[in-house]
This record gives structure tokens, C-alpha cells and sequence, in this order.
């Protein structure tokens, strides 16, 4: 699998990881052309190439050639959704989207879809959140690792006021999530550079076995009063070792209404959960009960069980810490009659297999009006002209 670490050392930004990918090889053109499928008016993209501290990096800048409008998340998630963007850079982007909302809602006490976006509704927040997904998804980066997070300190002045460092939404995001403290009064960390980290990354800690391919840099908008670059290292290669811990949670109900499961499944795996399981058991006493199992990255670990405990009858847990073993994976589009397809190409021991994300089936199936197991054959068909025409 193709694995790219974001090594924070400075912190993160949107514009500094978009920098990053554009610095480790994502095509500029592209990129724009992308981003032009978006219906959020004209735009300036300037991408430039600096030094701090003699390492050469790239520097991108974004700002609207009109007057900013109001955005909030439904008006955001439906630019995204009527965009000509592939199926799977839109569920991405929507989810870091929705991720944002949800901390910034809890921060401030208010529902969901009454949270004003400020800085986060800007043209340039939404740019750097889609042209992320975007160079992730092109430069076919299978799993995303971040390390630990730098904690400053300060003020920081926004639309909401004067707010300190790390401002509250980044603490909310970040729960969970392993930081460091550091003697600098600025704010290192952003919302949107956490929201893009907690909604796409596999887990938080140190660099994970792998061989590096390619190095990317890039450059924040301030400098550091500490001297030390204000750069975002990003490495692109190849997993050499394909086992990973997990942890595994797992609780028994015997009085909790099974009806509230397929809510639970979607808000845990939302909140970075790998898998979860329902399993029906007899419990003392012959009584009928059922086992809750999650499995997820030990980052996510914490807020999964706060989660599990909220929303269920549970009023305990056991977790463990487990080897998984994973075969080789990347996501692809395969060409249809109704066009692209999002599916995943595993490598298996007998060679290469693809199969269909069953979403973006059903996406089809519905909006084209055929049975979902004609879309799965469908995909198939394309999966074999494609290897033929590979021969």
C-alpha cells in the first residue's frame, strides 16, 4: 500500500499540506483543473516556490477575486455534491467538512447545521480542504499517518474574537490525538489542518516501517519566533511492514434496543472506527444479549468508547491491544456505462482482485434506476476490458 506520514514538526495548515502534495509531485494542472469543478466563483491560486532555512518548499496561496459570500455546512456540502469531482474525493472532503462542523457545534453549544463557518466557509478553506483530498486521491495514497502534534500557546484574533491557543475548535478535534507542548506563542496547529488530520488519517504517532519514495515540503504563512522552519514534511513511499495494531472494544448488551445499531455503526465509524460487529450470545441466566466489537487505530481509541458509552446501555468496556494483517490495497475508478465507479484493487496472494465499493453502486443503482447486482457485474466487465487492456 502507498502510505504518506505528515511529520507536523511546525504544525499543519491547509495551505501547508496542499503545499506539501503539490512539493511531492502532484500535478499542478491537475490540481487546477479539479478544483475548477467546483461552483464557488473565480478564484486566485498562487503557488510559489520559497527557502526557509536553505530547504526548498512550496508555498500556496488562495483568495477570491469577489466579495467572500455567507457559507454554512449544508450550503458547503452541496457545492459539493452538484461538482463534476469523482464520488470519492466528495465523500472525503464532505466528511472533513462535517468534522469541523461537529467540533466547532459542540465548542460554541449549538446545533450542527446552525454553526456560521466564518473562516472556515472562505473560499480558501474550502479550496484547501478539496485540493488535500484531491492530491491525496492522485497521488493514490492508500493510508495517511500523522505524528504527534505540537501544542503553542497564545491568541489568536478571528470572527469570533479573541481566542486562545490552540483555539478551541483544534482542542476538540485533537481529542484523542497525542501532542506536545512548545514554548511558542502562535498558533501551529489550525481547524482546518486538524479537521483534514483526524477525518483522513489511520493514526497518530511515530514514523511507521516504511521505504520513502519521495519528500514533499511545504510552506506556512508566518514565521516562527522560535527560528525553526515553518514547514509541513510530508513522505510519500510504500509500506514494508503490512501488520498493524489494533485495538479491539468490546461490550455485552442485554438491555439495549438493537434498533439504535445501524445509527451507532455510522457515527462510530465516522469517528474513525475500522470495523464494527454486532454478535447475538446467551448471557447468564439464558437471557439474549449481543456483543458490541469495534475495532479501530488506537488513536481513535478514546473517543470511540466515550461514544459507545453514550450511546448504548453499556456501563463498561474491555479493550485490548491486537496484530492485524492487511493485503495490499488502493482505491480505483473503473469506466462504465455510466460512468466512473469508485472500487478497490487488493492484492492478494494469487494476484490482483478489484471490487466494487458497494456505495457508489448504490449511488448508481438509485440514480440510474437498475438492480445493484447489474452495477456490480457491470463494474466487473470493466475490471476485465481493463486487463486486457493492460495485455
Amino acid at each position: 500500500m502507498k502510505i504518506a506520514y505528515t511529520d507536523c514538526f511546525s504544525g499543519i495548515s491547509g495551505d501547508m499540506f496542499l503545499a506539501a502534495l503539490l512539493n511531492a509531485g502532484l500535478d499542478e494542472n491537475l490540481l487546477r483543473q479539479e478544483l475548477g469543478k467546483l461552483d464557488i466563483g473565480p478564484f486566485d491560486l498562487s503557488i510559489t516556490t520559497t527557502s526557509p532555512s536553505g530547504i526548498k518548499a512550496t508555498k500556496v496561496e488562495i483568495s477570491a477575486r469577489a466579495d467572500q459570500q455567507f457559507r454554512n455546512l449544508a450550503t458547503i456540502l452541496e457545492i459539493l455534491q452538484t461538482s463534476a469531482l469523482t464520488p470519492v474525493i466528495i465523500d472525503k472532503a464532505s466528511a472533513v467538512f462535517q468534522t469541523l462542523a461537529r467540533a466547532e457545534a459542540k465548542v460554541h453549544g449549538l446545533p450542527i447545521d446552525t454553526i456560521h463557518f466564518h473562516e472556515i466557509g472562505a473560499i480558501d478553506t474550502i479550496l484547501d480542504v478539496v485540493g488535500v483530498v484531491i492530491g491525496l486521491h492522485h497521488l493514490g495514497i492508500g493510508r495517511l499517518i500523522s505524528s504527534p502534534l505540537p501544542w503553542g500557546h497564545g491568541f489568536v484574533e478571528c470572527a469570533h474574537g479573541r481566542l486562545p491557543l490552540p483555539a478551541p475548535a483544534v482542542c476538540e478535534l485533537l481529542t484523542g490525538v497525542p501532542v506536545y507542548a512548545v514554548d511558542v506563542a502562535q498558533e501551529l496547529v489550525t481547524p482546518t489542518g486538524a479537521a483534514l488530520l483526524k477525518a483522513l488519517s489511520q493514526g497518530f504517532g511515530p514514523l511507521p516501517d516504511m521505504t520513502i519514495d519521495v519528500t514533499g515540503y511545504g510552506a506556512g504563512s508566518q514565521t516562527l519566533t522560535n527560528r525553526q522552519p515553518n514547514l509541513l514534511r510530508l513522505m510519500i513511499g510504500r509500506e514494508t511492514q503490512k501488520s498493524q495494531a489494533v485495538e479491539i472494544i468490546e461490550t455485552h448488551l442485554d438491555d439495549w434496543n438493537s434498533e439504535g445499531f445501524p445509527y451507532l455503526c455510522e457515527l462510530l465509524l465516522r469517528q474513525g472506527a475500522l470495523d464494527v460487529s454486532l454478535t447475538p450470545m446467551l448471557m447468564k441466566k439464558g437471557r439474549p444479549g449481543q456483543q458490541l466489537r469495534v475495532i479501530c487505530h488506537p488513536a481513535h481509541g478514546l473517543q470511540l468508547k466515550q461514544t459507545i458509552l453514550a450511546e448504548t446501555t453499556a456501563i463498561g468496556l474491555r479493550f485490548r491491544t491486537e496484530a492485524r494483517l492487511t493485503l495490499e490495497r488502493e482505491e480505483v475508478t473503473v469506466e462504465t456505462q455510466w460512468g466512473g465507479i469508485a472500487a478497490k484493487k487488493v492484492q492478494t496472494p494469487t494476484g490482483m482482485v478489484i471490487y466494487p465499493e458497494y456505495e457508489a453502486c448504490r449511488e448508481i443503482a438509485e440514480s440510474a434506476q437498475v438492480p445493484l447486482q447489474q452495477v456490480y457485474r457491470e463494474v466487473y466487465r470493466g475490471t476485465e476490458k481493463k486487463k486486457k487492456g493492460k495485455e
